[in-house]
């Protein structure tokens, strides 16, 4: 059973996130909250395995609240839904350690299947707006010297990394390298631990912020 905490400001947006949760039978609402302070006491009381947080909320934003929940000795998996498909918290929330975002428009199964990816340890980007997103807020960024981590990685494993950093699914991975989406799991892995990164949200700022998509995406 996923234990969720569902957190935003609005009434109406917490009972529409609690009715997509409730029905689904591998989840259960434990809690909800209207701003991070209110989430991150009840994140630590009730221990959730992932958290749905909203960014503009009174008090304590999302961002600070990401930071905090993260931080937790038992930290749970955050998942931010968001208005605009530009905010501009939402990719530093992703850099305090959010393992995903979606749109609040999102469709209700999509939402579910979302929930239940981060639970198992995945992470997600709403695919219409991930190169936007990153380019925004990285594209001025100086290239300088390639982080040495990057020449651990393998010829295939640069090219998983370019495709993850466009914001591909392992499925479209796969298609595009002619590989079955398990390899494409175990270069996503190995990847992810030569570079010391946590899930693919921050190999896609990993890859903007190192200079790696400007040198491997003409």
């Amino acid at each position: 059973m996923i234990r969720v905490l569902i957190v935003d400001d609005q009434d109406l947006v917490r009972d529409g996130i609690r009715a997509v949760v409730e029905a689904c039978p591998d989840m259960t609402v434990i809690g909800e909250a209207r701003e991070g302070g209110e989430a991150v006491l009840l994140a630590t009381e009730l221990a959730p395995d992932v958290v749905l947080l909203d960014i503009r909320m009174p008090r304590m934003d999302g961002l600070e609240a990401t930071k905090l929940l993260t931080g937790l000795h038992r930290p749970p998996r955050v998942l931010i839904l968001t208005t605009f498909d530009l905010d501009e918290y939402v990719f530093h929330a992703l850099r305090n350690g959010a393992s995903a975002f979606l749109l609040k428009d999102v469709h209700r199964d999509r939402l579910a299947e979302a929930i239940r990816a981060v639970a198992a340890g995945e992470s997600l980007l709403a695919p219409t707006v991930t190169r936007r997103l990153i380019e925004h807020y990285v594209k001025d960024v100086p290239l300088g010297p390639a982080p040495p981590a990057l020449t651990t990685l393998t010829p295939r494993e640069r090219d998983v990394l370019r495709l993850i950093s466009r914001g591909q699914s392992n499925a479209e991975i796969a298609a595009a390298l002619f590989l079955s989406e398990t390899t494409v799991k175990s270069y996503v892995s190995n990847l992810l631990n030569k570079l010391g990164l946590r899930d693919r949200v921050h190999a896609v700022i990993y890859a903007y912020e190192s200079g790696f998509t400007a040198r491997h995406n003409p």
